[in-house]
């Protein structure tokens, strides 16, 4: 188990998979993680680009927004909304880091603008960890998507700035067949929500994401990928969104 040594506006854990962390909204980047977004528009444009998948509207460059940080105007986020999609539908101009990672440890921070709003955030451009206000389901806030229910107990609300810090092991493969599937551990505002939750498949079709077209979401592939964010139509923030490169030889992703 991680050791606790103190709790203040966030949580700082020492873990035993080989890194030292802070929990929870305005965590600091683990030493060597890569910050993938920190508040100047640079950030956004230099680390992300539009996912080329079969849905994409959308062209370079970026058409996401940096705004004031609804919370603390002082500061800048970035929002899901884009002018050239405004139908809701996913895939149309989503976005993906172009570094890509296997293994890997992942702090994200969103605010939802309004009721009902929907994005989501894809491990590995495959794997859904959801982002969506007023839905309490195994397709709901938190949930690893249509697997886990909802831990909707731990969500801040609309207007509120939460936190996911997530542990993800890529799926293991030998001589080209898959041996071990995908694991991730989730931290939902600071608590432990998910721990060790094998993923099954890629949900949601061609338009989700990465190999999800491939034998209804069976077909995994042995490549690393980036981290996409999803646009569905309504005013999701992001911002502080950092991550850290792991080498899990063990199937574990507790921390």
């Amino acid at each position: 188990m991680p050791t606790l040594l103190a709790i203040s506006l966030f949580i700082f854990l020492v873990s035993p998979l080989g890194f030292t962390t802070e929990l929870d909204v305005s965590a600091k980047p683990d030493e060597g993680a890569i910050v993938l977004f920190d508040g100047k528009e640079e950030s956004l444009h230099q680390n992300w680009e539009y996912w080329k998948g079969p849905a994409l509207l959308a062209s370079m460059p970026i058409k996401w927004k940096v705004i004031e940080d609804p919370v603390n105007p002082q500061e800048k986020v970035f929002m899901s909304y884009d002018p050239n999609t405004t139908t809701g539908k996913y895939g149309t101009s989503d976005i993906v880091s172009k570094q890509k990672f296997k293994d890997f440890r992942l702090h994200i921070e969103f605010l939802i603008k309004e009721p009902k709003g929907n994005s989501g955030v894809y491990l590995q451009n495959r794997f859904e960890i959801q982002v969506l206000d007023g839905d309490k389901t195994k397709h709901g806030m938190a949930a690893v998507i249509n697997q886990t229910e909802s831990p909707y107990h731990l969500y801040r609300g609309i207007k509120k700035w939460n936190a996911y810090d997530i542990v993800f092991r890529a799926a293991r493969f030998e001589n080209g067949k898959l041996t071990q599937k995908p694991l991730v551990t989730v931290y939902f505002n600071g608590v432990k929500a998910h721990t060790n939750v094998q993923i099954e498949k890629v949900w949601g079709g061609e338009r989700s994401g990465v190999d999800g077209g491939d034998n209804n979401g069976f077909g995994i592939k042995d490549t690393p990928e980036g981290l996409k964010l999803q646009n569905e139509g309504h005013q999701v923030c992001y911002k502080n969104i950092w991550i850290k490169e792991l080498q899990l030889d063990q199937a574990n992703t507790d921390f």
